[in-house]
């Protein structure tokens, strides 16, 4: 791969919201990876870490992550799913009114959130009508494709 290709992909990764970044090409596969900044060293910047790989003649299986190795519990009721990778927020800014918190009731197609993906702000719907029994983000929090991000009674 061009070094001036794999530069230009870690500075996008660097800047970015993605934690991860992996790229098959013919001649090798290159996997990106943003590292968390050390607890003790609060001013230490997210610096990107990367490995090359050869290009291998079959597909090789991954180890399991911890994450996957123990999927979650299942909470009770309907989990509204993140259509997307982002980052979510629970009011449309800082200071205002969340869109939907716990005890309130929705109705199908009412926003709960807003989940920003490369610098677009996306309104979440409910897909559901019901009463909401528990908010399973932080705001501000990543979330990935798929992740729960509220339960609807």
């Amino acid at each position: 791969m061009d070094l001036r290709k794999l530069k230009t992909l870690i500075d996008l990764v660097s800047e970015s919201n993605i934690s991860e970044l992996e790229i098959t090409e013919a001649d090798g596969k290159v996997r990106i990876l943003k590292s968390e900044p050390q607890a003790a060293l609060g001013y230490a910047p997210q610096q990107p870490v990367y490995q090359t790989m050869p290009a291998a003649p079959a597909p090789a299986a991954t180890p399991a992550t911890p994450a996957a190795a123990a999927p979650p519990a299942e909470e009770p009721g309907h989990a509204v799913k993140s259509p997307m990778v982002g980052t979510f927020y629970r009011s449309a800014s800082p200071g205002s009114k969340p869109f939907a918190e716990v005890g309130a009731t929705v109705k199908e197609g009412d926003p709960i959130c807003i989940i920003e993906a490369m610098k677009i702000m996306n309104e979440i719907e409910a897909d559901k009508s019901g009463t909401i029994t528990r908010v399973l983000c932080e705001d501000g929090q990543a979330v990935e494709f798929g992740q729960p991000l509220v339960i609807i009674e």
